[in-house]
């Protein structure tokens, strides 16, 4: 248990970051142990995030330039693979296609006008969150960045459970499709969440509901996609986790913002 652990963490910063992690084992049982330790990979870019965010506000670039930063960090330690996941659902629903054309146009390599819109409107909401969170200080803008990355991780964790099928029979999408068991999964929802409540509790009891809060809100949005997609195209896929990850990011910033 503990090799398959270790391996598993492998796997969870080897697929999901671009960290300098070497993945050794790329099977069911690892993808499952992987993708329970998703939130984890999270919590790592969200802290990476907002200590860049941070040194930048502290060195005297002002809020909207921390915020850029922050929001930077995780698309450089994915080299843009959630966005492009992103971008490419939108495509691909947007498209009303059915499922095998919609499916053809998410794997090719342009992005189209749908992609490009939410691209867009997505990474404007992250900056202008973060922007509002910085200008209330560091603490609150880092701790936006935090939970944002270890949310979003987490609803990759909820996107992997036994049940989602696979949409297509190769890609990351059907390596860690229907692995995590829903009692696993539901175990790590709920650690996550009290410990992102923990976090805003340093702010004071409403934080701590706040920060709860967001967090499933975050979850319940990227769930809605999950299901959507599953209707509309018979499954996931590897651009469908992307853009479920970033939904839920934006999801729980926006959540934040609101009532701050």
């Amino acid at each position: 248990m503990t090799s398959l652990n270790s391996h598993g963490i492998r796997f969870a910063f080897g697929t999901l970051t671009v960290l300098p992690v070497r993945v050794t084992r790329w099977d069911r049982a690892t993808a499952r142990s992987g993708m329970l330790c998703a939130p984890l990979a999270g919590l790592v870019v969200g802290l990476l995030a907002g200590a860049l965010g941070t040194l930048s506000l502290l060195a005297g670039s002002g809020p909207l330039l921390a915020a850029v930063a922050s929001v930077a960090v995780p698309a450089a330690l994915t080299r843009g693979l959630h966005l492009d996941g992103l971008a490419d659902t939108a495509d691909g629903l947007g498209s009303g296609k059915p499922a095998e054309d919609a499916l053809r146009i998410m794997k090719q390599s342009d992005i189209g006008p749908f992609g490009v819109i939410t691209l867009l409107l997505v990474l404007l909401a992250q900056v202008a969150v973060l922007f509002e969170l910085y200008g209330e200080g560091w603490t609150h803008g880092a701790l936006g960045a935090v939970v944002a990355g270890v949310t979003a991780r987490l609803a990759l964790t909820l996107a992997s459970r036994q049940g989602v099928p696979a949409a297509r029979p190769e890609g990351l999408g059907s390596v860690v499709a229907s692995t995590v068991p829903a009692g696993w999964a539901l175990f790590a929802s709920v650690v996550t969440v009290a410990l992102c409540a923990t976090a805003g509790a340093l702010s004071g009891p409403y934080g701590a509901l706040h920060h709860a809060l967001a967090v499933l809100g975050a979850l319940a949005a990227g769930e809605l996609l999950l299901r959507h997609c599953v209707r509309r195209f018979g499954g996931v896929t590897g651009d469908v986790f992307g853009g479920v990850e970033e939904t839920a990011a934006t999801v729980a910033l926006v959540a934040l913002a609101l009532g701050s």
